[in-house]
């Protein structure tokens, strides 16, 4: 097997990712390398603009909150978010994120989705580990043939993930 190649050290900084429009939106910057078994995104939402309430079912997602201010709801309650903050979001757990006067740009990190397969669902993941196994059902045979259900009705930018559900540009709702 041939060794992938590692490169450790400074990926970008806050100031260049933030060096966008102010009303854009979304994801500003991602981690990229292919071979990762970790996500992160640096996500900002311009002032007075709130992330619609959803649940992750399938992953724990890390957030810390880099620039601006706001309020993380979970499970109904309100927690306000300034920098520094870090909240630690269980798979299952419903929560919405809004941004206050100024805007918010928090880092999220979680554990790298698997990638598109053909064939059994469970099986893919229960030779990956097993996580999240339970949660497919037998008869799933893989992701559908058609993408249409990944491009924003809003911006027509196509979701890099599978299994998103809101545009990570303008925080539309996916189609489902």
């Amino acid at each position: 097997m041939a060794e992938v190649p590692l490169t450790a050290g400074v990926l970008a900084t806050t100031a260049d990712a933030l060096d966008v429009p102010d009303d854009r939106g979304g994801a500003v910057w991602r981690l990229t390398p292919a071979a990762r078994q970790l996500d992160a995104n640096l996500v900002r939402l311009p002032p007075g603009t709130r992330r619609p309430r959803h649940v992750e079912k399938d992953l724990d997602v890390l957030l810390c909150v880099v620039h601006g201010s706001g309020e993380l709801v979970t499970q109904g309650v309100r927690q306000e978010l300034e920098p520094g903050c870090v909240a630690w979001l269980p798979h299952g757990m419903e929560r919405s994120v809004a941004a206050g006067p100024d805007g918010l740009v928090y880092l999220t990190a979680h554990r790298r989705r698997p990638g598109m397969a053909i064939g059994n669902v469970t099986a893919a993941r229960e030779a990956a580990g097993g996580v999240g196994a339970a949660a497919a059902p037998e008869s799933a045979g893989g992701e559908p043939a058609c993408m249409l259900g990944r491009i924003c009705p809003e911006c027509d930018r196509p979701a890099d993930d599978p299994g998103a559900r809101y545009c990570s540009r303008c925080g539309a709702r996916l189609p489902s």
